[in-house]
């Protein structure tokens, strides 16, 4: 009874307001379960193809009738007869299906939301839990969670140009503490923001929009609002930083960050301060998607305790990780579902990681839905470390709550713990 009959497709609307794929899969015995699928604002050039309407007239060009039509015409038939259960089987059938590098035909959305949805009919045919069912042979933990806390650039206009400064609240001693923790912090920087008349608005994934338009004061308003919930900085919670800079390169090759325009070298330089006078454990995409020699230079520039954290550079891609790992200028990978389109290729990219002595860090994205088989992703993959945006919103909250659901359950997988952030920052106090 764990035979696939159909797929079927509509769109729903995400937590940006667009459309977005969201995919349902029946099986012999009539139970049905779905999944929806995310979709970016701030896209690298290298991710797969997300399939879009463009037709002006509906939702402006953003709709996803042609994703729904290419499900029920094609991947329902394709898939129909194979076993749920089988998640690399189902995932590598969809990949043939699709048949290009890029996944133009079927557009990774489309992919991403099929994939899941058949994880998790897999998952409910066995009688297990979806992190259960995703995990295999790996060994599942509890992730460590990087919680955004102001955010600029292409998730809230009009501030500091780096896009987030989040908090990781390394010292916690369990999945629950660190949630707590991440909200006690959010409230503290909630009420210094209101103190100073400043804006309580939220960006697209939960942090204060634009609190400043100084990178480097959001970042010491950050360690203040650690201080505030009374918990320290650099022994208990540390900062994380997405610059997301290929948003903020230029036509000449210089950065614009914060109205001034930088060298590589100088940026670097920068990031260097920022460390040094900071409790800064991670920085995500510090140069731009195709500037490998100046990812070199942060590598060699920063302490190699800091986590050089690929996205726009990585894509969730093997082939470019492998090139990172090679050149030595990262030493972490973010792993987007939809950036790669199924589940197992996802796996495969944190698994692969691993074995080149590389973290991942599993993710959401901006454009999220309320479903959470992300949290799930994150377990199953053992990676430790998990980003879904800040302790606001309901698409946020979600994972969240998935995740205290799993650490509180019968036979949770361990606690991640502080990932080596500890041994950067020096002992936990």
């Amino acid at each position: 009874m764990t035979t696939i009959v159909s797929v079927e497709a509509n769109w729903v609307l995400d937590s940006r307001s667009s459309p977005t794929v969201e995919a349902t899969v029946t099986l012999a015995d009539g139970r049905s379960s779905f999944a929806q699928a995310p979709s970016g604002a701030s896209t690298g050039s290298h991710e797969s193809w997300e399939r879009r309407d463009g037709d002006p007239d509906r939702f402006g060009g953003r709709g996803v009738s042609g994703a729904v039509d290419v499900v029920r015409d094609e991947v329902s038939s394709a898939l129909s007869g194979m076993d749920v259960t089988d998640q690399a089987a189902v995932d590598r059938a969809l990949v043939d299906l699709d048949g290009t590098e890029n996944r133009s035909r079927l557009g990774a959305n489309t992919m991403v939301a099929v994939s899941a949805a058949c994880a998790r009919a897999g998952a409910m045919a066995r009688g297990v839990a979806l992190w259960e069912h995703l995990a295999g042979e790996r060994r599942p933990s509890l992730p460590l969670p990087m919680v955004n806390l102001f955010s600029g650039n292409l998730h809230a206009s009009g501030g500091m140009s780096i896009q987030d400064v989040l908090i990781v609240p390394f010292g916690a001693g369990d999945e629950s503490t660190a949630i707590e923790w991440a909200h006690d912090i959010y409230c503290a920087a909630r009420a210094i923001l209101a103190e100073r008349g400043a804006s309580t608005l939220v960006g697209d994934e939960g942090g204060f929009g634009a609190p400043s338009p100084s990178s480097e004061a959001a970042i010491a308003l950050a360690v203040e609002a650690i201080v505030r919930a009374r918990r320290a900085p650099g022994e208990e919670v540390a900062i994380a930083l997405d610059v997301a800079a290929t948003h903020m390169l230029q036509h000449d090759g210089s950065y614009l960050l914060d109205g001034n325009a930088l060298s590589a070298d100088d940026l670097v330089e920068t990031f260097v301060a920022w460390a040094d006078r900071f409790p800064i454990v991670s920085i995500e995409d510090p140069l731009g998607e195709d500037d490998w020699t100046g990812w070199g230079r942060a590598a060699a520039r920063l302490d190699p305790t800091v986590q050089l954290l690929g996205d726009d550079l990585i894509c969730t891609h093997v082939d470019r990780l492998e090139r990172a790992a090679a050149l030595g200028c990262a030493n972490a990978v973010l792993v987007k579902a939809n950036q790669i389109g199924t589940l197992t290729e996802a796996l495969a990219v944190a698994d692969r990681a691993r074995a080149l002595g590389m973290r991942a860090v599993v993710s959401a994205r901006s454009g999220e839905t309320e479903d959470d088989w992300l949290s799930d992703l994150a377990v199953a993959s053992g990676a430790g470390q998990i980003k879904v945006g800040s302790v606001a919103r309901s698409e946020r909250l979600a994972k969240y709550n998935r995740l205290l659901r799993i650490a509180r359950g019968h036979g949770a997988p361990p606690w991640s713990g502080a990932n080596g952030f500890d041994r950067a920052l020096g002992p936990q106090g």
